[in-house]
């Protein structure tokens, strides 16, 4: 039996992972930036609701699929977009888009990994959406748009929180410089980005738009003004803007305010059934799941992933039941409540038995 097969919880694809990597590649992947205190709010976010259920419902039989863009998802969540994927497993995005496929989700291409847009295209036949960093001119992204049309994809996302690189002290004490610190060309155009190209792009392509990196009511309701069709409340992980607000924390104003005139998909420190299951009942209609992918990948490829999303399913068909409902279409915000977190946050407070030894493993 493979250690793949082997793999029956998800803190011990995290294990395998920390196993497997060196030390700058772990600190890349779970370090956040200057204070990591925005990665820390992440989590305290999502221990910060308690979920209240309801009893004596037939649950015999839970449905756990979601959509997004009117693509169906076996659970609501997406492989987030990672740049440098391919350092934690050759195959890079062609492997998460084999993954999604697989695991009946959806996976978002960075434009830092790779291999080419086109080949991750044409490495699954399941839906997709393409990330652009912003660091050519307007001709340039005009023409990445095509190719995104072109090669089938069906969304493309602009991450926006990114117009200067911020310090991250976990590479810089390791001397890892990045690459797109060397470039002052790149540093130019994204420090650049504004509404007008957002506008140019929506009057260029019908391709839906999803904008990632909103972080206050005013830019979504821009954002829809603006005729974007997926609003992605996130904070980059914690590895942009220090001393930001958890990512889940930002959820219900964006909810309200938007009023259902755009998808809106989350991410930032969504590891856990437990995790999905709230973002979705406070409003969300995907999750993206950004180190929990790279974990996977780096714990064991393609195959990982689909593991790891296979073991997130059962979690969320058990949480769906024991709060009382047979889908996520059941689910409101009654079902969340504010609760004291029951441990310090980090990005292992998901995985308190993280140390605990596996027999065969």
């Amino acid at each position: 039996m493979s250690e793949i097969s082997q793999f029956i919880t998800i803190h011990q694809i995290v294990k395998a992972a920390q196993k497997r990597l060196d030390m700058y590649h772990w600190d890349y992947l779970v370090g956040g930036t200057e204070t990591e205190t925005t990665l820390k709010r992440n989590r305290t976010a999502i221990d910060s609701r308690a979920l209240r259920p309801k009893v004596l419902n037939n649950v015999s039989e839970v449905d756990t699929s979601g959509e997004i863009l009117g693509q169906p998802l076996s659970i609501p969540v997406m492989l987030a977009p990672i740049g440098r994927l391919q350092e934690f497993e050759a195959g890079g995005g062609a492997s998460a888009a084999i993954a999604a496929e697989q695991a009946g989700v959806m996976s978002i291409a960075s434009s830092v990994c790779e291999p080419s847009l086109e080949d991750i295209a044409a490495a699954s036949n399941a839906p997709k959406i393409y990330q652009l960093y912003v660091n050519f001119d307007a001709d340039a992204v005009d023409d990445i748009v095509k190719r995104v049309v072109d090669s089938g994809y069906v969304g493309f996302c602009l991450t926006v929180d990114t117009a200067v690189v911020s310090r991250r002290e976990r590479d810089i004490s390791r001397r890892v410089r990045m690459t797109s610190k060397r470039d002052p060309e790149a540093r130019a155009y994204r420090a650049a980005l504004n509404w007008s190209d957002i506008a140019r792009i929506r009057e260029k392509s019908d391709i839906p738009l999803i904008i990632k990196g909103i972080n206050r009511v005013d830019d979504a309701l821009k954002a829809v003004e603006y005729g974007v069709d997926v609003v992605y409340v996130s904070n980059h992980g914690g590895r942009q803007l220090d001393q930001g607000p958890g990512a889940l924390d930002l959820l219900p104003d964006i909810v309200t305010a938007i009023k259902g005139k755009a998808e809106i998909a989350i991410d930032g420190g969504f590891y856990r059934g437990t995790d999905i299951v709230k973002a979705i009942a406070m409003g969300a209609n995907a999750v993206g799941l950004g180190r929990l992918e790279a974990w996977a990948m780096a714990a064991g490829g393609a195959p990982a992933v689909v593991q790891c999303l296979d073991l997130l399913k059962a979690e969320i068909t058990e949480v769906l039941a024991l709060c009382g409902v047979n889908s996520f279409k059941e689910l409101d915000e009654s079902f969340v409540t504010d609760a004291q977190p029951a441990v310090p946050p980090s990005v292992y407070s998901a995985f308190p038995l993280l140390n605990l030894e596996n027999k065969g493993y």
